[in-house]
């Protein structure tokens, strides 16, 4: 069987750095950090006082009053994203057979903000249940796939992927295969994540994941760097339309790169740590590799996973040169996690998005807050540190890690008829 091409024709976001495409990827080439004190409640008595959250954000700016009770923020996000990426991809039922366009929508947590809610009203009322009759439905992770569906007439296959981080990454890797196999013309596809709450910033305190340093926030995510103390969590969300390169030729639509690999595996280490030598995100970049039918002398570029976490980015780096070799040493890596934060859910595609544009446009974004090298991390690699990068991007890696040892792994490359 002879597999199709799929091109990528839309993109949509909303973060912490930028509520369009553009303004996100300005703020990514000119190293904008987006890390402020929350705003939505009252840290006072938590560890971690500050996050990534979007900022400006007003829902009346998108739905009206009675939509807003239907969706959670996480939903929210996931509706702006997707909207941009289709009207940017051009695609519409005069162009599309929409019995044939998916949508696979990911959140890692889903409708965190409803739940806490929800849960919180009820344990302090008088015990009577006074549920919200969109309580479940805001909640779920796979909503949005289905509100997106609904709004824009898709019909074809429809679903969420939860993988906990690299959930979104999972949506594009699962929209690839159903199109090169033919159970679909185009996919709509990607994640968003709204977890800035008392219960996320609470829960990741607990574990000891995020970044303490509450004295400056702009600097506290600095993956790779010496003095790393955990992960800034963000909110936000994806949508990237991946197309068939046939129709999409067809129907005169632009071109940003082609998808041309996704990898994935599983650590089987750890509930929560990476594998120590980074295995298994060594076999989703090889497998990756693989399905490309690529070299990894063809790889200009890797978005690293980089999360600022003690362990990740010690084995991330490691997995890199095992796979690349000497080859490894000629990369262009970043971490654009530095200047987002962590998305969790929706972490993958705005980080695709992130590699997307570095081989359209031959620009790598920087690593920021980078001030002392890590004596545990393999230093002659090329993190880009400090600024962005101009150079011919042909073929760039997205990693994304998830807890539970999910890793995928995605290539684009420069789109040639």
């Amino acid at each position: 069987m002879e597999l199709k091409r799929v091109v990528i024709t839309g993109l949509g976001a909303i973060t912490p750095i930028g509520n369009t495409v553009p303004a996100y990827w300005d703020s990514l080439v000119n190293g904008v950090n987006g890390a402020a004190d929350i705003t939505r409640f009252d840290t006072s008595k938590f560890k971690t006082h500050f996050a990534c959250e979007v900022k400006n954000y007003d829902s009346k700016d998108f739905f009206d009053r009675k939509d807003v009770r239907k969706y959670d923020l996480y939903a929210q996000f996931g509706l702006i994203a997707a909207d941009e990426a289709i009207v940017d991809s051009g695609l519409n039922a005069e162009n599309t057979d929409l019995d044939e366009v998916g949508v696979i929508w990911s959140s890692g947590i889903g409708g965190l903000i409803t739940f806490s809610e929800e849960l919180t009203a009820f344990a302090t009322g008088d015990g009577t249940p006074r549920f919200n009759p969109f309580f479940i439905p805001k909640m779920i992770a796979d909503i949005t796939a289905g509100h997106i569906s609904i709004k824009y007439g898709f019909r074809g296959p429809n679903f969420a992927t939860v993988s906990a981080c690299a959930s979104s990454a999972n949506s594009l890797v699962d929209a690839y295969n159903y199109i090169r196999l033919g159970k679909a013309v185009a996919f709509v596809a990607g994640g968003s994540e709204a977890a800035v709450t008392q219960a996320g910033v609470g829960g990741f305190n607990a574990m000891h994941a995020l970044s303490t340093r509450n004295d400056d926030p702009t600097t506290a995510s600095r993956p790779f760097d010496r003095d790393r103390d955990g992960f800034v969590i963000g909110e936000g969300g994806g949508g990237i339309v991946l197309e068939e390169m046939e129709h999409a030729i067809q129907r005169g639509a632009r071109i940003y790169a082609e998808i041309v690999g996704g990898g994935l595996s599983a650590d089987a280490h750890h509930m929560t740590s990476p594998h120590p030598e980074g295995f298994g995100a060594y076999l989703s970049m090889k497998r990756a590799l693989s399905d490309a039918g690529m070299l990894p002398e063809d790889i200009i570029h890797v978005n690293t996973h980089g999360t600022s976490t003690p362990q990740g980015d010690i084995a991330e780096p490691k997995a890199i040169v095992k796979l690349f070799g000497e080859h490894a040493y000629n990369i262009s890596i970043n971490s654009t996690k530095s200047m987002t934060g962590h998305l969790l859910g929706g972490a993958g595609v705005v980080e695709s998005i992130a590699t997307i544009l570095a081989v359209k446009n031959d620009i790598i974004p920087p690593t920021i807050n980078h001030f002392n090298d890590d004596p545990e991390i393999d230093n002659k690699l090329d993190f880009t540190f400090g600024t962005a990068r101009k150079r011919i991007v042909n073929a760039a890696v997205s990693n994304t890690f998830g807890f539970g040892g999910h890793n995928a792994s995605l290539i684009f490359k420069k789109f040639n008829q």
